[in-house]
């Protein structure tokens, strides 16, 4: 055959493969004012110039493997939810959880007592001196966390949790209160926390009171809290012993060290939790500084206990060197950066990059923050922040936000026990994954205002899309 037969039959079987996207493609597009889009036919819209993306799927091409997907469970996501009827709230968990319907989340995080998205102040035993964890009760949870994990659970039965507390019983903490930093009177009323001025704490130093005693009773009010949620047919796989361990808050806080953490974990948690099969995991980490996690792992007694590192925030600067210094090590990206409450494109690019970020150095693990608020995000404590589903409260109406269709982009099709795929070309943006059952997910984003003709190589065989301007794309061969 000579060259010009090649490129004509080529070109042939190039048109054959755009034409419909063929069965052996599905492409859905979402841009700012049409989410969530199965694209056919765009042969004829191709520009003259291509990117080029190359899927080479050999094994030293392949990276860390995909544990899941999902979200924080946090107290005002059901109080949003609760506005809407029934059946609308039973479709919008249908479209998060079910299996084969929308963004099929497999993984996600819950608090132990409150966070900054909670109603208010309440820890699972305000009883000062209680060290036997006589007075411990999950009461509070019946009203609004419980009732939400179960509403996902009726459509992901096998839906994998982990916990984590914003902060102790504040009789645990030398200030003796939920919070870290005083709201004075720039504050609105409304949202000030009523802690004393001179009761703050610090970044780096131990707010918990590291004594035996209360070190001892935390490790059973951890353990108190699994056998509780077990009761109730809630099982939770792991936990990390603090959100946000160097950063004083607000609201629900607790600053440790993290000397005082692998105390913590080496000689209380970690064997405790060990005896009920739960996972200890480090974090979460919001500093870009390994070397508060090499403080842990390096340690004889709390390194053996730790089956992954949580990152988010500023946690991202450390994860790239965690991973390279520990690579067997699970990763997790434990909360997506939250907005400001307004859910709109520019706050979706962020999420993109963050995504990223995450998944290129290695997390395993991706839990975006809130699955449903209020129309406007604003939490107990006045910060306003984005979610999956915002809740109109005038009239009870509900929608799927662009940080949802993004999410739905990479948990729809990427399934547990996918492995991660390195790529080579000159198309940056994009995140590549072959299933367990083979087949293989890629994911492009075109934020520069300008539409990209792509060539996606997959093993030597090429397929030409059509890159919209300013949209989110996943391509499922």
């Amino acid at each position: 055959m000579n060259s010009l037969n090649k490129r004509f039959l080529l070109s042939v079987l190039t048109t054959g493969m755009l034409a419909s996207c063929s069965p052996s493609v599905t492409h859905i597009r979402t841009t700012e004012s049409q989410p969530w889009q199965e694209v056919t036919d765009e042969s004829s819209s191709l520009p003259e110039s291509a990117l080029r993306l190359v899927v080479n799927t050999s094994p030293e091409n392949r990276r860390q493997t995909i544990e899941g997907f999902g979200a924080c469970f946090n107290e005002l996501g059901w109080v949003a939810l609760s506005r809407l009827d029934s059946a609308d709230r039973t479709a919008v968990m249908q479209e998060l959880f079910a299996p084969g319907v929308g963004a099929q989340f497999t993984i996600c995080r819950m608090p132990v007592g409150a966070n900054d998205f909670s109603r208010d102040w309440y820890s699972y035993n305000e009883t000062p001196g209680d060290f036997a964890m006589e007075n411990f009760s999950i009461a509070n949870d019946y009203e609004t966390l419980i009732p939400f994990i179960r509403a996902a659970r009726q459509w992901q039965p096998d839906l994998k949790l982990w916990a984590s507390p914003w902060c102790p019983p504040s009789w645990m903490k030398h200030n003796g209160h939920y919070a870290s930093v005083y709201t004075g009177e720039e504050y609105d009323p409304k949202y000030r926390n009523g802690l004393p001025a001179d009761k703050v704490g610090y970044e780096g130093t131990d707010m918990f009171i590291l004594e035996p005693d209360y070190l001892k009773a935390y490790a059973l009010y951890f353990s108190k809290f699994i056998d509780a949620y077990a009761a109730e047919g809630i099982p939770i796989f792991g936990v990390m012993p603090q959100n946000e361990f160097n950063s004083p808050q607000i609201y629900p806080s607790c600053c440790w060290t993290a000397r005082g953490l692998t105390e913590f974990i080496g000689n209380y948690l970690g064997p405790a939790m060990q005896g009920k099969g739960i996972d200890v995991m480090f974090g979460t980490v919001e500093r870009a500084n390994e070397g508060l996690v090499d403080t842990v792992l390096q340690d004889p007694k709390a390194g053996p206990y730790i089956k992954g590192v949580g990152f988010q925030w500023a946690g991202k600067g450390a994860i790239g060197t965690i991973h390279e210094k520990y690579p067997q090590m699970l990763l997790l990206q434990t909360e997506q950066e939250c907005g400001d409450g307004k859910n709109c494109w520019v706050g979706m690019l962020h999420s993109w990059d963050l995504l990223k970020h995450y998944l290129d150095n290695g997390a395993s693990i991706y839990d975006y923050w809130n699955i449903a608020l209020d129309q406007g995000g604003i939490s107990r404590w006045g910060w306003a922040q984005n979610s999956l589903v915002v809740v109109d409260p005038a009239t009870a109406e509900y929608r799927y936000t662009l940080e949802y269709y993004l999410m739905k982009h990479i948990s729809s099709f990427v399934r547990p026990g996918a492995e991660r795929i390195a790529l080579t070309g000159d198309m940056d943006e994009a995140l590549a994954f072959r299933n367990p059952d083979g087949s293989i997910v890629v994911l492009c984003v075109e934020k520069e205002g300008q539409d990209k003709r792509l060539a996606i190589e997959i093993d030597g065989r090429t397929t030409e899309v059509l890159l919209a301007a300013n949209s989110v794309n996943t391509f499922c061969f």
